[in-house]
């Protein structure tokens, strides 16, 4: 696979950079950013995965994201995807919760979707062998963490592959699709009426059905606009004490869905997988 270097800025010693590669899975150009920090030459570096929600690309958090000072100081590569495939060939929905922007980590089956949205397949399989194959990561060592829509993408993705993740966050992460109207519109338009299908997209539902994570962390603002319709920060904790599932949810006071919450809290987050990444 060949990747297209887009841009490299020098930051707190390391590199900053963005790339961007023909994608086998959805068809398209896909860009996406990595934070490399100062490393030894030959060494092999903890990866922590971020996915953006709906309506961004990688570079919200590479520009907002406020996480290159705590990965340097800890020595963890920072990936940092696109949501959606782009393109003027790629369908696309007037509303901003469907569509561009708002692939929501799964592998469409209903058309026209089906064609270009597989972006499970892309950050589950074809991103991490582009990654491995091109930048000094320890692939034994992976994080991932995410925002809203993206937040659901890390647990979901993390509760799926057990062992391959050694440590789960999310700021305000959508927690239940199968309870939610973004969750509905998605679900149904991608992978079509048959609500069975959706539980393998849907943290609680995986939490339910025997899914296991060593440990979660999860902060949601208690002044977020989407908490109580769209993202039921409520299931989750339900599910989690039902089962056992060790969570450390915490309800930030005043805090919003903006990146100035997760800008506020992420480094707290870095360096509580930094941690687990340990060699």
């Amino acid at each position: 696979m060949t990747l297209e270097t887009v841009s490299t800025n020098k930051s707190f010693g390391g590199v900053q950079g963005v790339y961007r590669h023909r994608s086998a899975q959805t068809g398209t150009e896909m860009t996406f950013s990595v934070f490399v920090p100062d490393h030894a030459p030959g060494a092999s570096l903890p990866a922590l995965w971020y996915l953006s929600g709906l309506t961004c690309t990688h570079a919200n958090v590479t520009e907002k994201g406020e996480f290159r000072a705590a990965c340097a100081k800890h020595g963890v590569i920072f990936i940092a995807p696109d949501t959606s495939p782009r393109g003027d060939d790629v369908s696309d929905d007037e509303g901003y919760d469907f569509g561009k922007g708002a692939g929501f980590y799964v592998d469409a089956t209903q058309e026209p979707w089906a064609k270009n949205f597989r972006m499970r397949s892309y950050i589950e399989q074809e991103l991490p062998a582009l990654i491995a194959a091109n930048f000094p990561v320890d692939m034994g060592r992976q994080g991932i963490t995410g925002h809203s829509m993206g937040g659901h993408g890390a647990l979901t993705i993390g509760l799926r592959n057990a062992g391959r993740f050694r440590s789960v966050s999310a700021f305000s992460p959508i927690v239940s699709p199968l309870s939610c109207p973004w969750g509905d519109k998605a679900l149904t338009g991608y992978i079509g009426g048959d609500r069975a299908n959706w539980r393998e997209y849907d943290a609680c539902a995986l939490i339910e059905d025997g899914a296991r994570l060593p440990d979660l962390l999860v902060d949601q603002g208690t002044a977020d606009g989407f908490l109580e319709e769209q993202l039921r920060t409520d299931l989750l904790i339900q599910a989690c004490e039902k089962t056992g599932q060790p969570a450390t949810i915490r309800m930030q006071e005043g805090y919003d869905h903006s990146y100035y919450f997760i800008s506020t809290f992420m480094a707290e987050h870095v360096d509580w997988h930094a941690e687990r990444l340990k060699a």
